[in-house]
């Protein structure tokens, strides 16, 4: 049993999945699956209905962002490599963000979770980060490119424990 919003005090724990739903684009109107960093960054404490998932430009989000003013009190999309986990969740947390989701930079990987660890500085970040499957992250950034979206909207975190089996609307490329 997933205790995702029936104890919002607490938070989610780590080596738990986390769920998001996208609910536009259409196309990917999937729940996706998600694991929180180990030590690192925040816990989601509220549940957003509809926010914006924004895939940060340059994607790897290492250094300044050229969409920066779009990260603010969003949930940026950030792809894996150039810099570590927790300098990436810190360049997102400087623009405002409220979260960072980190895709593997592994397109074809569906089925391995990254443990997201701190890095040998003595940094700390206060949002959440979070490690997506790369063949997600794949798909959720080519429907954007294909509509032609700056953004994608989602509801994040949501509770699949409510959710009928057969409601629960997974990637058909992912298997649960």
């Amino acid at each position: 049993c997933l205790c995702l919003c029936s104890c919002p005090a607490r938070g989610l724990r780590i080596h738990e999945y986390l769920y998001f739903q996208v609910l536009s684009p259409g196309d990917i109107r999937y729940i996706f699956t998600a694991t929180l960093a180990k030590d690192f960054g925040g816990v989601f404490n509220t549940r957003y209905e509809q926010i914006y998932l924004v895939p940060a430009d340059p994607p790897e989000a290492c250094g300044e962002l050229n969409n920066g003013v779009f990260i603010q009190d969003q949930i940026a999309l950030v792809e894996r490599g150039g810099c570590s986990f927790l300098s990436k969740t810190r360049v997102i947390q400087e623009h405002g963000g409220r979260a960072v989701i980190i895709a593997d930079n592994a397109y074809d990987n569906d089925s391995f979770y990254i443990e997201m660890i701190q890095d040998s500085t003595r940094r700390t970040a206060d949002i959440p980060a979070l490690f997506l499957l790369g063949r997600d992250g794949y798909m959720i950034r080519r429907s954007l490119e294909q509509h032609g979206l700056p953004w994608a909207v989602i509801s994040i975190p949501v509770n699949v424990t409510s959710i009928p089996t057969y409601e629960t609307m997974q990637p058909p490329w992912t298997f649960w």
